[in-house]
């Protein structure tokens, strides 16, 4: 009976529950207190979450930093749902106002009270710890709209007056709108970031055959003020002077010319340049008389024998012109990056144009030199070639009127000067760029690269124009948005208009009797004096020996492709837009793809198969508007992101 006792398992359940119940209810309660720290996790970090972006779009609205660290706090409790506020703890950091748009950091504590985990101690024997917290940390960090900085590179070319199509406007009336549009939707998004400086800038860059870079900043470091430039004097052949005058030389010393000889008088030793050029040429602007009754002659003795009326002549002399502000492209391959100027390397320098005054003579079919604006006061004998290199004519007075931009040594440079980037969220910053956009004129040829080029410096951190961020610096977008209505253009002198000549104005070209094989402009001549060209250096798919229109605009197309994609790799955000072009014309397709492959990808905006749209407009004048406004959301959905 006993042993059948003993063998009996049906009474150890009580027991064997007894054994099992601690590791049972320990589990039980991990599983719980698990359970409800994970809950009240996740409440704390979509409260965090929640109120990050809250308190980001309070930022952009104008809360100043004890407000938003109180709004902060306020939206963050109030989302926390069953988890209690004393148990967390918010730690704040607000942007960084001097940093592009900043970020906003927010930080979480939490300390968890188990429920169970005590009982279960308890089970085991166990001193129970009542005070037993179970902390976390969670961070949600958000960066706030980017601080933007965008050069407005616009076509001023002749055509640009050309009526749109679409439209019953010209092309330059239609821009202006939908480009002062842009600028005011942007400039409103940047006046409610009013933690950040200068969140909005823009910059106003009007192109043509050239770009003004400013008359204001003649004498600027990054300006050849010493004429060191190898390009600078590649149109002049100083020893004509000698020639001329022994006594009144200019001659090469250190890399620099200088005035030499006692012709100069107080002169000598000077420097010349183009500059000294511009201020050293005297117009004669009228003669005068006064009569004086005087001895007319004299005795032996010295007195008056007779006397009479004697006249005294005196010429007036006036400033013949001004240098305008544009400068040419430099050398190949600072023509197409944003490298420094540099004293030490003359040839970064910018050099001011200078169009040189040609030749006096007329070819057999009686055509004139494009660009005779000074008499050569040379013998009739001398070459074309001589005569546009001649320099002693500069020196010497001349009976003419006075000339201003887009004419005279200003030839090709018909455009205002640059604006540089302007707070747009400031009423006056505003009106400033508004002015500039309004105040563009239409007129002369396309030079899309050297556009492009200069609107890149514009926003660049560096020199010459240094209002933009440190290229490097984080939260902060530069744009570059171009537009043009046409390709690039060169002109050899025979293919476009010369000027009005003994009281004739030809329309079948001028002559080019002096070999330069175009007009003067940005690139100066494609040939000149030394047989080289600036224009064929570097450009792929061209003949340096092909001087036909065709193939000046494939070599400044080449050029720009290459500049922007420099520009691209650099994290310049570029934005293309075609006016009026039409893809079933040759050249006018060229130019369309040129630019569409300039553009960069959109950040936000895919195609069909997932890639990203290139930020490319085919406009004409009845959707311009539209096309602005696209680009206008481009620079708005650069926003706030995680």
């Amino acid at each position: 009976m006993f042993r059948k006792f003993a063998h009996d398992r049906r009474g150890n359940f009580a027991m064997m529950t007894a054994l099992v119940m601690a590791p049972i209810m320990g589990v039980a309660a991990l599983v719980v207190d698990y359970s409800q720290i994970s809950r009240q996790r996740q409440m704390t970090l979509n409260a965090l979450d929640a109120a990050g972006i809250a308190t980001a779009r309070y930022l952009t609205q104008g809360a100043s930093d004890a407000d938003a660290k109180a709004y902060a706090k306020d939206f963050f409790e109030a989302n926390l749902g069953s988890v209690k506020p004393e148990n967390t703890k918010l730690l704040i950091t607000l942007p960084n106002q001097n940093t592009g748009g900043g970020t906003l950091k927010l930080e979480a504590e939490l300390k968890y009270a188990p429920i169970f985990y005590p009982v279960f101690q308890k089970l085991r024997k166990e001193a129970a710890d009542e005070e037993t917290k179970i902390d976390f940390r969670a961070q949600s960090e958000i960066r706030l709209k980017n601080t933007l900085e965008v050069a407005l590179v616009l076509d001023n070319s002749g055509s640009m007056d050309y009526t749109s199509t679409g439209s019953f406007e010209k092309r330059l009336t239609i821009l202006k709108k939908a480009a002062k549009e842009l600028v005011k939707t942007i400039a409103a998004e940047g006046a409610q970031m009013k933690q950040i400086q200068k969140p909005v800038q823009f910059g106003v860059v009007p192109f043509a055959a050239s770009v003004n870079v400013g008359p204001d900043n003649a004498s600027a470091s990054w300006m050849d003020t010493d004429g060191a430039s190898p390009i600078h004097h590649e149109n002049f052949d100083w020893s004509t002077m000698k020639a001329a005058d022994p006594n009144k030389r200019v001659e090469l010393s250190g890399g620099v010319y200088y005035k030499r000889g006692s012709g100069w008088g107080e002169e000598e030793g000077q420097k010349v340049t183009r500059f000294t050029l511009y201020d050293q040429m005297k117009r004669i602007s009228g003669t005068s008389s006064d009569w004086n009754y005087e001895c007319t002659r004299y005795r032996n003795n010295g007195s008056c024998r007779t006397w009479g009326w004697v006249e005294t002549k005196t010429t007036t002399y006036d400033r013949f012109t001004s240098w305008a502000g544009c400068v040419e492209m430099r050398p190949y391959p600072l023509n197409i990056n944003d490298d420094p100027a540099e004293s030490s390397d003359p040839k970064s320098l910018f050099v001011p144009m200078f169009a040189p005054d040609e030749t006096d003579q007329t070819d057999t079919s009686w055509r004139p030199a494009n660009n005779n604006w000074w008499d050569d006061f040379t013998s009739s004998s001398a070459s074309a070639a001589y005569d546009q290199a001649y320099m002693p004519k500069y020196f010497t007075p001349y009976e003419t009127g006075s000339m201003g931009i887009n004419e005279g040594p200003n030839a090709s440079c018909s455009t205002k000067p640059i604006t540089p980037l302007t707070d747009v969220g400031k009423t006056e910053g505003l009106n400033k760029i508004n002015a500039a956009i309004d105040d563009m004129d239409a007129g002369g040829a396309t030079n899309v690269t050297e556009g492009f080029a200069w609107g890149w410096r514009v926003v660049s951190g560096r020199a010459p124009f240094t209002e933009g961020r440190p290229d490097t610096e984080k939260g902060n977008d530069k744009v570059v948005i171009v537009l043009t209505d046409g390709a690039n253009t060169y002109y050899t002198p025979t293919s476009i208009t010369a000027q009005s000549y003994s009281g004739t104005s030809y329309r079948s070209g001028g002559n080019d009797l002096a070999g330069a094989k175009s007009i003067y402009s940005n690139y100066g001549y494609v040939r000149n004096r030394a047989g080289d060209s600036r224009l064929f250096k570097g450009a792929t798919g061209v003949s340096e020996y092909n001087y036909s229109n065709s193939n000046y605009s494939a070599a400044m197309t080449s050029h720009m492709s290459a500049a922007c994609e420099n520009a691209k790799s650099e994290n310049i955000i570029v934005m293309t837009v075609a006016l009026d072009l039409d893809s079933r014309d040759s050249t006018e397709k060229k130019q369309i793809d040129a630019l569409k492959a300039c553009s960069s990808d959109s950040r936000t905006r895919k195609d069909g198969n997932g890639k990203p749209v290139k930020l490319f407009w085919n406009a004409t004048g009845g959707d311009l508007d539209d096309a602005f406004k696209a680009i206008g959301d481009e620079l708005s959905n650069l926003r706030i992101v995680g």
